[in-house]
């Protein structure tokens, strides 16, 4: 893999899903393992060679910026924080820092998700097939454990939280410059703008196998926070 490019961080949620964390703290700053989760982004990438965070705040953004020029971050990774505005959407987040990424090809990525997403694999899937974007995409584990019947009614057997047939959007994107072709200050990230890019034949999905999670709720707090006590936390790919 080449030199990577900046990694975008989306920080600019109200996070009002886990309203027991952010009334008085931004949503990335909520902490797993005594480290805010957007830390734990940043290690995920920096553990595989990135080295320029750009972070796109909008709530409490001082709070962010603050943490972010206070935090002892690895030897050559730079992290900015850059106010987007308190209710800018995420495609426009993301044409507002345009600017500090100029013509280089460049990841984005939610401050609150987490992986074991190989990034090398992805950077190199991505430059070969020519697109202008790549998102990752995921089979998320179930909440719920199914009931297994057949045909007669006859309960058959039980499957403990699988995993879902369908694939989402798992964040971890790979974008060209293009991309801000197709966005507006406006703009909604997942709406119109992959949208478009899906129907101009211009994005690909990278599938992901491994471990991915969102803190999306105060149950999933506790999930990554127990992950990490326990020294689980697949997403961990680097020394301390």
């Amino acid at each position: 893999m080449t030199t990577p490019g900046p990694v975008v961080i989306l920080c600019g949620g109200r996070g009002t899903r886990l309203q027991e964390k952010t009334a008085d703290l931004p949503k990335p700053l909520v902490e797993i393992g005594g480290r805010p989760i957007v830390w734990h982004v940043v290690q995920v990438y920096a553990a595989q060679g990135f080295r320029e965070f750009i972070l796109c705040t909008g709530y409490k953004a001082q709070l962010i910026a603050d943490w972010a020029a206070s935090c002892d971050w690895p030897e050559g990774v730079e992290v900015k924080a850059v106010d987007t505005g308190l209710d800018t959407q995420t495609g426009g987040r993301i044409k507002r820092v345009a600017p500090l990424v100029g013509d280089r090809t460049f990841c984005a990525t939610y401050g609150d998700g987490v992986a074991d997403v190989d990034l090398a694999e992805q950077q190199d899937f991505h430059a070969g097939h020519g697109r202008l974007a790549t998102m990752t995409v995921v089979r998320p584990e179930l909440q719920f454990g199914i009931t297994e019947i057949d045909g007669h009614g006859q309960v058959t057997g039980f499957h403990e939280k699988p995993r879902s047939e369908h694939w989402i959007n798992g964040g971890f994107f790979v974008f060209d410059p293009g991309v801000f072709d197709y966005l507006t200050e406006s703009s909604v990230l997942e709406r119109a703008p992959l949208e478009g890019l899906a129907g101009d034949g211009q994005l690909r999905a990278f599938r992901h196998t491994g471990f991915w999670d969102c803190m999306d709720t105060y149950k999933d707090s506790i999930t990554l926070n127990d992950l990490w006590a326990a020294g689980e936390a697949p997403w961990k790919l680097w020394r301390d």
